[in-house]
C-alpha cells in the first residue's frame, strides 16, 4: 500500500487554513460581541430635581454662619434704646417646649 505524500501536505495545509479563518472568525465575533457589551452596559447617573435643590441648600447653609446679622442688629437697636419688650408668656412657652424637647417628656 502506497502513500501520497504530496496529497498529505496538501490536506494538512487545508486543515490549518481551516482553522485560522475559524480563529479569525471567532476573535471577530469576539470583538464584536466585546463592542456591543461595552456600548450596552455604560453606567449612567441621574440627579432628581429635589436632590439638585438640596445639595444647594447643603451649600448655602455650609457656607452661612447661620446668623441674621441684620436681626441682631435691629434688636441691639431697639435695647439700647429702651425699646426692646420681651413676650413672658411666649418666652415661658419656649422654656418650657425646650425642657419637655430636652428630657423627652411631652
Amino acid at each position: 500500500m502506497a502513500i501520497n505524500i504530496n496529497n498529505l501536505q496538501n490536506t494538512a495545509q487545508v486543515k490549518i487554513d481551516k482553522v485560522e479563518q475559524n480563529l479569525q472568525r471567532q476573535q471577530t465575533s469576539a470583538q464584536l460581541n466585546a463592542s456591543q457589551t461595552a456600548n450596552q452596559k455604560q453606567d449612567s447617573v441621574s440627579i432628581t430635581p429635589q436632590a439638585q435643590q438640596f445639595a444647594k441648600l447643603t451649600d448655602k447653609a455650609s457656607n452661612s454662619s447661620g446668623i441674621d446679622q441684620e436681626k441682631v442688629d435691629k434688636i441691639k437697636q431697639a435695647i439700647a434704646e429702651g425699646k426692646y419688650k420681651v413676650n413672658v408668656e411666649q418666652l415661658a412657652r419656649r422654656i418650657v417646649q425646650f425642657e419637655s424637647e430636652l428630657f423627652g417628656k411631652k
